[in-house]
């Protein structure tokens, strides 16, 4: 008899080792979070994708908020002006830019519509891609004293950059995001708050989406155009690339130069003041899909799903469905009032028609935490099969691994359950990331090596390096390019430089990473 554990039939059509760029999509299409909308590189995000994003604002919210910054609304339209103000701010957006140059369209005589050529706007207005320049217009009118700073705004919007290769969620001509811009009395106040956002972005990552990251500083080449320093989040993808998943700007005073944010110190003085900017998008979905995902669909973890227990009633067309549904009810009803992970256990009682079966694996590819499936006889017994998402199979059979426990049982353990889950799925990935960054090569034809030969998914390489600027950095990235390579960040928690720069023999100042990138 071969001891060959049974072969396990996946939801899914494609595997992640197979084509993970073809699993991504289908994920995003089986576990129902967007579609396409028929507008180039914009999406629909539908009820499910929409939800984890919902949690996902609502607890980054309460981190903001928690740090005494204020939401606020400003317009989608920015005036072409604002952003020659800021010439390398400009530079750095121009070729994304969506500009509305017309407002109002008439018939062409064909049956079509045409921009009226007499209503050309006599300024063009930019569809905002980022609104330093906008809201340091505001910051400008609303700060006059020190008495004034810090002012510090978050706003939730939906921002347009036109991007040539989209990808859902993760590249999207329209997108999602938050954004925040504070103003300072000095240099220091505002690189405090550049890094509070940073931190803020790394515990909401690891501690909701269940996403290990690291934290670090961005080099020149790959600053937030017009900042002094840019810092991010980098986390790790199963394919082994990296995904920036927050940023974090320290952008000095050229943009309160530029806006006009001055202020009158306590001696009487007129200064600049020192602003920031921080964000963080949709592209967070895209970034738990290719984390948590596995050959049947999507994980989320529990923190952000909107709903975390399943409750499923095998319903027959027989005479005790009716018995079933009022069981179903009263397992409900135990686990009101249950808290998990700080908050309420979020229920949801499926009743839609259809074979239980087929239920159970819609729910499975979106990835709800837990499944309760109830039948006739798990009523009659007193008991609810509970089937977990992150440990879906049972390896001896091959068979879904539901566990038939009684009802009260479930009820009090239930919490304890869905905190496993959350710490598990970080866990996993955390581990996986930490096993696939190499560490300690000292020449560069070894780094092209390690990604040539490191198969589909190489992970990432930190190496050492001297921090060269100008033409010199200029000629580094160069030789990242011709291996389609990128800087991601220099971790803030590395080992001090020991070495030599790697690009340059010189003596090396710090470590940073090394990957594909999305």
């Amino acid at each position: 008899m071969s001891n060959n554990p049974p072969a396990i039939k996946h939801a899914l059509n494609v595997k992640r080792e197979d084509d993970f760029a073809k699993w991504y999509q289908e994920v995003i299409s089986a576990a129902d979070l967007a579609e396409e909308s028929g507008v180039r590189g914009c999406m629909v995000i539908k009820p499910w994708g929409y939800g984890i994003w919902e949690r996902v604002q609502r607890l980054m919210d309460d981190r903001i908020k928690a740090a005494g910054i204020d939401n606020a609304y400003f317009p989608l339209f920015i005036p072409l002006a604002n952003f020659e103000r800021e010439a390398d701010h400009v530079d750095g957006f121009a070729k994304e830019m969506a500009v509305v140059t017309h407002h109002r369209l008439i018939a062409d005589g064909k049956g079509g519509l045409i921009p009226d050529p007499e209503a050309k706007l006599e300024e063009p207005l930019v569809v905002r891609p980022t609104s330093e320049t906008i809201i340091g217009d505001a910051m400008a009118r609303w700060v006059q004293s020190w008495r004034d700073l810090p002012l510090m705004l978050n706003q939730w919007a939906n921002v347009v950059r036109w991007e040539m290769r989209t990808r859902m969620f993760l590249r999207t001509s329209e997108f999602l995001w938050q954004e925040g811009h504070t103003a300072h009395a000095t240099r220091d106040e505002a690189l405090e708050e550049t890094h509070r956002a940073l931190e803020m972005y790394r515990a909401c990552l690891e501690e909701d989406l269940a996403m290990p990251v690291i934290a670090g500083e961005k080099p020149e080449n790959e600053r937030f155009p017009g900042a002094d320093e840019t810092w991010s989040v980098e986390a790790m993808m199963q394919d082994g690339k990296a995904l920036q998943a927050g940023t974090s700007h320290y952008l000095g005073t050229s943009f309160a130069e530029a806006a006009g944010i001055n202020y009158q110190d306590k001696d009487g003085e007129h200064q600049l003041a020192h602003t920031t900017s921080w964000g963080t998008s949709t592209r967070m979905i895209g970034g738990v899909v290719m984390t948590h995902g596995d050959d049947d669909g999507l994980r989320v973890p529990p923190r952000i799903a909107p709903h975390q227990v399943i409750i499923l009633p095998m319903l027959r067309d027989k005479p005790e469905d009716e018995a079933v549904l009022a069981y179903c009810e009263e397992v409900r009803a135990s686990l009101k009032g249950l808290t998990a992970l700080g908050e309420p256990i979020r229920v949801l009682l499926d009743k839609s028609p259809g074979k239980a079966a087929t239920k159970r694996w819609n729910w499975v590819k979106k990835g709800a935490p837990v499944i309760v499936e109830v039948g006739p006889r798990d009523m009659e017994n007193g008991k609810v099969a509970v089937l977990r998402r992150d440990a879906l199979w049972n390896l001896d059979n091959g068979k879904p691994a539901m566990a038939f426990t009684p009802r009260d049982e479930f009820a009090s353990g239930v919490s304890q359950l869905l905190e496993d889950i959350q710490s598990g799925l970080f866990n996993e990935a955390a581990e996986r990331r930490d096993a696939n960054i190499t560490r300690g090569l000292t020449d560069w034809h070894d780094v092209v090596n390690s990604f040539r030969k490191g198969g589909k998914y190489p992970g990432w390489v930190e190496v050492q390096w001297a921090r060269p600027t100008g033409a010199e950095l200029e000629a580094v990235v160069e030789k990242l390019k011709a291996e389609k390579l990128t800087f991601r960040n220099v971790p803030r928690d590395s080992e001090p430089a020991d070495g030599t720069c790697i690009f340059s023999g010189k003596p090396a100042v710090e470590r940073i990473l090394v990957a594909r990138a999305y």
